[in-house]
This record gives structure tokens, sequence and C-alpha cells, in this order.
């Protein structure tokens, strides 16, 4: 069995309607370097992050501490905009695919949303070691709905810096070990 360890970044400086890709606030690296403090006893152990600044931000502390390299991977990154998209219209797209289903968001908003599901389920599906894996609220439920065959863009709402814990077989077959932990005041941040 391999464990998949899937980390929600830390707080971001800002909301999807100012930066596409902002850093994380003072609290955010404060919740990484915990989160780095929490796992370190694990590793050292790869460590994969989404491109998005604040996820390679949240990877630095535990990173740096198992002297290891961030490998990048953009198949856990954070779901795209539809084409068309500005920014302050993008936080409204995205309440309204989390109220939904991923069947829903396909629906109204093109096919590639399955396969942008699909495909982070595979990245992570796939891992043959134990791995951490530096990612996104939305990314990390779509992992969470496959697992437990709930269609749902968001089943449960994961805090800054939370820890999901999934297991993998020889075969890919994923099975959900742990949810991390849950902020019903989590904002698209």
């Amino acid at each position: 069995m391999t464990r998949v360890y899937m980390v929600r970044h830390g707080r971001a400086a800002a909301g999807w309607n100012v930066d596409p890709d902002p850093a994380l606030d003072e609290l955010g690296r404060s919740q990484a370097l915990a989160v780095a403090s929490q796992l370190s006893a694990l590793g050292p152990l790869p460590v994969m992050s989404s491109p998005l600044l604040r996820c390679q931000q949240t990877a630095f502390p535990l990173a740096t501490a198992w002297k290891q390299t961030v490998t990048i991977e953009p198949r856990v990154g954070e779901i795209p905009s539809p084409e068309g998209y500005s920014l302050e219209t993008r936080v409204e797209w995205l309440r309204e695919a989390m109220a939904g289903t991923w069947a829903e968001v396909a629906e109204r908003s093109g096919s590639h949303y399955a396969l942008y599901r699909d495909s982070i389920v595979s990245a992570v599906s796939k891992l043959q070691d134990d791995t951490v894996i530096f990612s996104h609220f939305i990314a990390i439920n779509a992992v969470i709905g496959s697992v437990t065959g709930d269609d749902r863009v968001m089943s449960v709402s994961l805090d800054n810096c939370s820890v999901t814990i999934f297991e993998t077989n020889n075969s890919g077959e994923l099975s959900l070990v742990e949810i991390g932990g849950q902020d019903p005041n989590t904002l698209i941040r």
C-alpha cells in the first residue's frame, strides 16, 4: 500500500477576484510551518505541489526540512475558470460550481471539467511511493468524491493546511484513510 497525504495550501493573501496566483499571507506561512512540523516524522518522502504559488510556498518548509525538491505537478492544480471569465466573475462561478455536482459543472461549463477531476484522481492513484501533495480545496474534494462515490464538487469543507490521507494498492485502487480538518467557514482563498 502507498500512502498519499494531500494537504490543502495555507491561507492565501488574496482571493480569486483579486489575484489569480496569490502568495500566502502571514497566517498561511504560519500554517505551512505547522503542517511541516506535523508531517516531518513521516519522511523524508517525495513532495509534490500544484504549480500555484500558495501551494509551493506551503510545501517549502516540509521540503526544506526533508532536503527534498518539490515536484511541480499540474494535474493536482486548481480548477480552471471557464473560457472568458474574468477575476471578478470567477468567484461567482466557483461558488455555483461548488454547490453542484461534477456532472452539472461539465454540462454548464464543458466536458473538460470531468477530465480535470479524472486527471487528479489518476495522478494520485498512480503514485508508487508514499508522497505528500500540496494542492487545492476542490482538487482534494475531487479525489474524496471519487473514492466515496460522491459526485458533488464539494463534499467536505477542508480547512487550510488540513491533511487528507489516501491509500492506493498495487492495482491503483484508492481508499480514503482520513479526511483532513474541516472548517464550515472556509472561504475561496
